[in-house]
């Protein structure tokens, strides 16, 4: 089985306070139940690809956490990996390090990035039941005013129509990414099919709470 996670922020005590606000009383309590969400998931052969920003830790602090998580691991390189730089971090504990990356899911292209590419690679490929045949799994904005930017533009290009190269029918624009926060998913890794559901929903639920005419 193939997982999906990004922004653990492992070790990142401002977290508590800023931008998150996440609730937990210590770095330590924060640490010890996202390692306890994530063995929950994931077992030992199981892959699960990490799209950035995975520990602020340094290099010896980021190893103790990678030995205590099962699975494979795959890091796309974010912003706040800075332990990568580290003479004391073992690189053993990921399978490969990258900064981009593209690979099948279920006959499916994911593409993957730390940050947000709108216009991705395969974007308008659909398979012969119309369904999507490539996604762009991203991090890096967390569930800030960016990531409601993305929202506000992906509903748009949504909206918009272009021509079938097939039949030349007018058909609505595909928009397929999906911000893997560790937040949306409580710090639980997830199948593409799963994140593809948790996107889903958390946007249809945004939609109705931000209508005064639905209660």
């Amino acid at each position: 089985m193939r997982y999906y996670i990004s922004d653990c922020h492992f070790w990142h005590e401002k977290l508590l306070s800023q931008m998150d606000h996440r609730p937990f009383e210590s770095v330590e309590a924060m640490n010890d139940f996202m390692i306890e969400q994530w063995n929950k998931r994931v077992r030992k052969n199981d892959d699960v690809v990490i799209l950035g920003d995975f520990s602020w830790g340094n290099g010896i602090q980021t190893n103790e956490i990678l030995e205590m998580l099962n699975g494979k691991k795959y890091l796309i390189v974010g912003n706040h990996d800075l332990y990568l730089k580290d003479k004391n971090f073992d690189p053993s504990y990921f399978v490969w390090i990258r900064e981009y990356a593209e690979l099948r899911d279920n006959r499916r292209k994911v593409c993957l990035s730390h940050y947000p590419m709108p216009c991705y690679n395969g974007q308008y490929r659909k398979d012969e039941d119309g369904n999507p045949k490539s996604y762009m799994l991203y991090g890096h904005v967390h569930d800030t005013r960016d990531q409601k930017f993305l929202e506000m533009y992906g509903n748009f290009i949504r909206s918009q129509t272009h021509r079938s190269i097939g039949d030349g029918s007018s058909q609505p624009i595909p928009f397929n990414m999906i911000n893997c926060f560790c937040m949306y998913s409580n710090y639980i890794p997830l199948t593409l099919d799963e994140w593809i559901e948790n996107d889903k929903l958390r946007r249809e639920k945004m939609s109705v709470s931000e209508n005064p005419l639905i209660n």
